[in-house]
């Protein structure tokens, strides 16, 4: 019996979904909740397990299609049993491009446990090499991980393995080119459509004839037309990519962001030196305590939970003409993935403990990088936290993520000399920004929110008992 596989309800608001990748190719036997194909939807990226066990007959949605919900996507037949594998109907990509949480890093020597905010640059899903151009609806809009790159299935070819980008790889089905033979000067090793052309060039300067000598007794021979001149290497390419959803919906919550609010930054810089010292006296014993690593991130939560409760209406939200109070506190982390922005929330910060929240936020990376965020994870959201020191920046204005009406942006530790008591001393320093909805929140309470974000971070000791 013949089973057709349909894009299944995601989540509220979904419509529509991207064929990343098909996990399983037609002729392979599948079990019943194995997973089947990598979906994208503008919120989050997830593997779609199959409905049934069988064996995968067709594909009908190729991989960079965006399909709606509901509509068929493959034929399983159910308890076939695979003979031979059937002619794949589609381009299977060579490395999963999973979601990655940007942590572990730690950038001028301090940074280890701040989750990134700005997204990370897109980079085009390559089609598997199959000696004929990609069909022209493949997306090439699809990231690749910086975390880790999945291996392809066995037996696959060295073209599969490399990252080829679906203008060069058009050229070289073209062709009928080995890519493996091809030089690559793109980021990361992908391989550029200005590098086949250089290929063909330099092949064609290698193939023309040489002219042999002729003695100088010789008559003249007639003139003949001079070789075709090699096609000169074009270093002004361009590529268009498609933007995948979850690009194309953040570009419209920053669009909706900057008309909707009335959008305003203030800045204060921190003395990093007690919260340093303390995780160097406390680190060793808390991670053999909690197996887990004692960050600076929990210490920015515990300081937003508590500035929020003296500050509520950074944490509340305008509702056509009311405000929307929360006597709970869900913090947003925004952190960066080769797909863009992904802000996952902490529920109930303010009920959670330092190994809480460090354990919570390890539990999203470890999740995400195989692309199992749920979409419940990243909705919702009181406040946000982002940083962008992780990448070494030094200052920023941070957008907030409405309807939100604040985002505290962390940026990087640096030694500067400051006045201590009158002395210059060399400490490390971070600035802070809150950007805030001036609708809602006035300048006061913007201040008096960094300021004891600044107390607490200052006096670890005043966290712990809450004054």
């Amino acid at each position: 019996m013949t089973y057709e596989v349909t894009i299944p309800e995601i989540g509220e608001s979904i419509t529509e979904a991207l064929i990343v990748r098909w996990i399983k190719q037609p002729g392979e036997t599948i079990g019943r909740d194995e997973p089947l194909v990598e979906l994208e939807t503008d919120k989050v990226t997830v593997e779609m397990p199959s409905p049934v066990a069988g064996t995968l007959s067709e594909i009908v949605a190729p991989e960079g299609e965006t399909v709606e919900v509901g509509a068929v996507i493959a034929r399983i037949e159910e308890g076939a049993v695979a003979t031979a594998a059937a002619p794949v109907a589609t381009a299977a990509a060579p490395f999963s491009p999973q979601a990655t949480l940007v942590a572990g890093a730690e950038p001028l020597g301090e940074q280890a446990d701040l989750l990134a905010g700005p997204g990370a640059a897109a980079r085009p899903v390559p089609a598997a090499s199959t000696g004929a151009a990609p069909p022209a609806s493949s997306s090439e809009g699809a990231n690749e991980s910086a975390a880790s790159v999945s291996e392809g299935p066995q037996g696959a070819s060295a073209d599969e393995e490399r990252h080829i980008l679906p203008a060069a790889r058009r050229l070289i089905a073209e062709h009928g080119l080995d890519s493996a033979a091809i030089p690559a000067t793109g980021k990361g090793g992908r391989l550029l459509k200005s590098d086949v052309t250089a290929y063909l060039a330099a092949r064609a300067a290698e193939a023309a004839p040489q002219a042999p000598a002729r003695p100088a007794s010789a008559p003249a021979a007639p003139a003949e037309a001079p070789p075709a001149t090699p096609a000169q290497v074009d270093d002004r390419a361009e590529e268009r990519v498609t933007m995948t959803p979850i690009r194309r919906r953040i570009a419209e919550r920053l669009v909706e962001s900057q008309q909707q609010a009335a959008l305003l930054t203030t800045f204060n810089e921190i003395d990093m030196s007690a919260v340093k010292d303390f995780r160097s006296r406390y680190r060793t014993a808390f991670e053999k305590r909690h197996d887990v690593r004692l960050g600076f991130l929990s210490f920015f939560v515990k300081a937003a939970v508590d500035a929020l409760r003296h500050c509520p209406r950074l944490n509340a939200e305008i509702d056509g003409t009311d405000i929307v109070y929360r006597n709970y506190y869900d913090v947003g982390i925004a952190v960066s993935t080769d797909r863009g922005l992904m802000v996952p929330v902490l529920r109930s910060a303010e009920r959670m403990s330092f190994a809480e929240i460090e354990a919570q936020i390890a539990d999203f990376a470890g999740r995400a990088r195989s692309g199992r965020i749920r979409i419940d994870e990243l909705q919702g959201g009181t406040f946000t936290i982002t940083n962008g020191g992780i990448f070494g920046s030094l200052l920023s204005t941070p957008i907030i993520n409405p309807p939100q009406s604040g985002v505290l942006g962390l940026h990087a530790i640096q030694d500067r000399p400051v006045v201590v008591d009158g002395e210059i001393v060399v400490r490390p320093m971070m600035y802070v920004a809150l950007t805030y909805d001036h609708r809602i929140v006035d300048g006061r309470e913007a201040v008096t929110f960094l300021v004891r974000i600044k107390e607490a971070i200052q006096d670890p000791a005043r966290m712990l008992v809450e004054v």
